[in-house]
């Protein structure tokens, strides 16, 4: 009897048996629930009903499953995105997927800022500056508008992301909002003129909307570069 080879038909088929796939897929179910401190392998065995070195097969450690979630998050984004579709229209797909998936996992947006170099970011990346050539933008300016489209989607999506975070389950958003614009206008006028007179509009915006008209904006200024 050959106990080697028994051996490794016994690990193939625990690889076979766990997918990479499932495991990333649980683990999001975990991030998503509990946070990111809750992701330990001994919570990924316990889900899976699996010893980790099952698990370590397809994974070397938390960093390299934390970079697995996210690509698999974004990867969705940019799949979703309708091939041909017109390069400003693409652009502001891509936007507004990974503002909604952000939002739906805030995790997502904390491990991009970690690690700005993985697989992941340089699929936003080329998502986004990949349609730049088509929009007249010269190779120059290509770099710069890209970063600028990019900051602004991870600044934007994160922040609304963490402001959610913030605000007890249940509460009436727009009775929060209509309590902070009472506070800014508490403030002197004379000091604050603008804050006075866009502070009706705080309790009524919608934040998906004002995200897409700071990328319009953003839009119209690479136009100003060809």
């Amino acid at each position: 009897m050959n106990v080697m080879a028994s051996g490794t038909q016994r690990g193939e088929r625990r690889a076979d048996a766990l997918s990479k796939d499932r495991i990333v897929e649980t683990a999001i179910e975990i991030l998503d629930a509990e946070g990111e401190k809750a992701l330990t392998f001994r919570a990924l065995t316990a889900r899976l009903a699996t010893g980790p070195g099952a698990i370590y097969w397809h994974v070397a450690n938390k960093d390299d499953l934390l970079a697995a979630t996210t690509n698999d998050v974004i990867a969705r984004v940019i799949a979703d995105v309708v091939g041909g579709a017109e390069p400003r229209t693409a652009i502001r797909a891509i936007a507004l997927g990974l503002f909604d998936a952000i939002d739906a996992h805030p995790w997502v947006g904390t491990q991009l800022s970690r690690e700005p170099w993985q697989s992941a970011m340089v699929q936003i990346f080329e998502g986004i500056g990949g349609r730049l050539d088509a929009l007249g933008v010269p190779e120059r300016a290509q770099f710069d508008c890209a970063s600028a489209l990019l900051n602004y989607i991870l600044g934007v999506a994160g922040q609304n992301a963490a402001n959610a975070r913030n605000i007890a389950p249940g509460t009436d958003r727009s009775a929060f909002l209509a309590n902070v614009a009472a506070l800014w206008t508490q403030r002197d006028p004379a000091e604050y003129p603008f804050v006075h007179r866009v502070a009706g509009q705080l309790s009524g915006h919608d934040d998906r909307d004002q995200f897409l008209a700071g990328i319009d904006l953003i839009l119209a200024g690479i136009r100003t570069v060809r």
